[in-house]
Formats: C-alpha cells, sequence, structure tokens
C-alpha cells in the first residue's frame, strides 16, 4: 500500500489510514489483490476529493459529503456497477475507521448505491462455439513455424478451457500444471477471496491443453515452471494478454458477439442450464458465492425458451 502515500493525492495523516486499511483487507478480511487496490484506490479519490474542499480530516466527514461525492462520481458518468463498489468501498472504509477510533461516528451507515442493472452478455448457439473453436484449430494447422504453432496451441487451449470449464480470466492466468488432474477431468481453481474449488473440463478442452502443454517448453523461460500459460515473453500469461487472445479469436467468426473471455463463461453457465443442469451445480462450477448470481442466467434461457415459442407456435 505504500504506492498510495506515494501519489501524493491525500494528507500523511490519510495516507496512514489507507495503508492500515490494505493491511485489514488483506489480512482480516481475505481480500484478492485486485479487490484491496480498486476500495483503496476509490477511499482515496474520495479523501483527496474532500482535501480539496477543505474537508478532508476524516472526524470531520458527514453523510453529506460522501452522497455529494458519489453524486459527482454518477453525473460524470461512471457506471451502475462502478458506482455499487465505490459505495461498497466508502462503507467498508468508514465502518473499519468507527471500530479503529479514528471517526467518532460513522457517516456512511445508511449510504446506498442506485439499483444494479444486472446485464449479461450477449450469449451465443452452441453451434456458434464449435464454429469459434473450429476457426481456433484452423490457426493451429496453418501455422508455419514451431513457435508460431506453440503460440496458437497456447491459444486454443485457453479458448476450450474458458467455455468448458466456465473459469474467470484471474484463474485461468493462476492456474499452474499440478492444478491439471486429467485423469478426473477437473481443474483445481482458486477463485475470489482465496477460495479453492474444481471445476470440471470436458474432454476436448483436455487434449487442447495436453497438446499445448507438449509445446509449453518452445514458450516458457523456464520448462519447470509452474504456470500452465506463458505468454510470448516466457512468464505467466497476463489477464490482459488472455483478453486479446480472446477478442481475436472472437473475430475469426462472422456474426458472432464481440462478448470478450466473460462470455464464454456466460455462454457456458446457460449451455448447461439449456443442457438440463441443476443451477446448484452450476453455482458450484463458477464460484459464485450466491445462488442469486447464478440464477442470472435462468432468465437468459427464459427469454430463448420465451423467443422459440413465439416463432414457432401457432398461437402464441
Amino acid at each position: 500500500m505504500g504506492e498510495l502515500s506515494a501519489t501524493g493525492q491525500v494528507s500523511a495523516e490519510n495516507a496512514e489510514a489507507l495503508t492500515a486499511f490494505a493491511r485489514h483487507l488483506r489480512a482480516e478480511r481475505g481480500l484478492s489483490a485486485n479487490t484491496v487496490k480498486a476500495y483503496c484506490g476509490d477511499v482515496e479519490a474520495l479523501l483527496a476529493h474532500l482535501e480539496r474542499v477543505d474537508r478532508g480530516a476524516l472526524d470531520d466527514i458527514a453523510a453529506a459529503d460522501l452522497r455529494g461525492w458519489l453524486a459527482n462520481q454518477r453525473a460524470a458518468g461512471a457506471e451502475r456497477s462502478t458506482m455499487r463498489r465505490r459505495v461498497a468501498a466508502v462503507r467498508v472504509f468508514f465502518a473499519w475507521a468507527a471500530r479503529t477510533g479514528r471517526v467518532s461516528q460513522n457517516p456512511a451507515v445508511g449510504l446506498k448505491a442506485a439499483k444494479l442493472d444486472r446485464r449479461l452478455p450477449p450469449t451465443v448457439l452452441e453451434s456458434q462455439v464449435a464454429a469459434l473453436m473450429d476457426a481456433v484449430a484452423d490457426r493451429v494447422n496453418q501455422a508455419g513455424d514451431p513457435l508460431g504453432r506453440a503460440s496458437a496451441l497456447r491459444d486454443a487451449a485457453i479458448m476450450e478451457v474458458l467455455y468448458s470449464s466456465g473459469i474467470r480470466v484471474s484463474e485461468l492466468c493462476g492456474l499452474d500444471l499440478s492444478d491439471i488432474d486429467a485423469a478426473r477431468g477437473v481443474l483445481r481453481v482458486v477463485g475470489k477471496g482465496d477460495k479453492e474449488r474444481s471445476a470440471p473440463v470436458g474432454a476436448p478442452a483436455l487434449a487442447a491443453l495436453e497438446a499445448w502443454i507438449g509445446q509449453r517448453h518452445r514458450l516458457a523461460k523456464t520448462p519447470d515452471s509452474g504456470a500452465v500459460f506463458v505468454g510470448d515473453l516466457g512468464s505467466r500469461i497476463d489477464p490482459r494478454v488472455v483478453r486479446r487472445i480472446v477478442h481475436r479469436a472472437l473475430a475469426l467468426v462472422p456474426d458472432i458477439p464481440d462478448f470478450g473471455p466473460h462470455g464464454l463463461r456466460h455462454a457456458m453457465a446457460t449451455h448447461l442450464l439449456e443442457g438440463g443442469a441443476d443451477l446448484r451445480s452450476v453455482q458450484e462450477m463458477l464460484g459464485h458465492a450466491s445462488l442469486a448470481t447464478t440464477q442470472l442466467y435462468t432468465h437468459v434461457t427464459a427469454d430463448r425458451l420465451k423467443a422459440a415459442f413465439q416463432q414457432a407456435h401457432p398461437r402464441a
């Protein structure tokens, strides 16, 4: 958290509070590094704003100050999902500040965000996913040199694993070779909050993984390093690289939405439910903490069934 105080955006006293808050998020709440960074960045932005208008002392901050800052953020065009995260960050920060005696009263009590409009990315038909995987496989066949073939095999394995298992990009990047249990057909995945789960993976994805791992030494700096997926420079692959790989693959197929890697996760969940999988099982596969999150996919399948009914039923 030293990087926050180094920005010079907030006073030394508030920078110290942010550093202690980050330690609390990591050690006591067990939040991921990305969540800690996002929460602390949101709180730092709030405190920097309040310091600019002479309201920077923590114990002087009132609920009206928080609401005014959030209103400014919303007017500036912040998405509802971003606003919800900022409200959550501010609420957690001031609850912690009250418990640790940094404020005498918690000004964030009762602070609420606008209700999130939970929109899923456009999903795709199973036939479109099949065409996507065929297009990625064709890139392997067209590769002209060993290094290009290794990269194409890696990209194909990434696409197959993302769709087959429904794991997040961050989870895919964190996979180690020891996390693959080919005999049982599962991956050991470390998800949000460092929670571990087993994610089933299908035969095509396992075959793609095997083909890639056979050529992985051509890209890996050290062949015995643990990462399943490595970038072109040989170290563990970065999530931004994975996103570029997915967008590039989607561009190979006409009429398929460019929904990015999270869209493959949505497609996997939707296709499972349409195929008869129960909601609880899908929840476990995706690593959702709440069943309500998984239930969003039932709306997608219901809408698709309704559209098919209206198109085909003579008395629709």
